[in-house]
């Protein structure tokens, strides 16, 4: 597991290093986007499959510890 890695995201021809960092990736197959919001919206899991794609990994889990349970809002995408 990689923790706050940095992924370059190439656009028109230019490599731009570090455009964003995940927060975890497991096994090179997961992408982790950690929340800590009272309630998430669509925009949130938008994000997360944007991330993802710009990763090239297929699969993300946007977890969000701000949920009153956990296991309410965790949510499987895939690429």
């Amino acid at each position: 597991m990689d923790t706050e890695v940095p992924i370059p995201v190439s656009w028109d021809g230019h490599v731009i290093d570090n455009s964003f960092r995940a927060d975890l990736i497991v096994n090179e197959l997961v992408l982790v986007e950690l929340k800590s919001v009272e309630r998430t919206s669509p925009l949130h899991r938008k994000q997360t499959i944007t991330y993802i794609k710009l990763a090239k990994l297929p699969l993300g889990l946007p977890i969000n510890f701000g949920a009153e349970l956990l296991k309410d809002d965790i949510h499987r995408l895939a690429n």
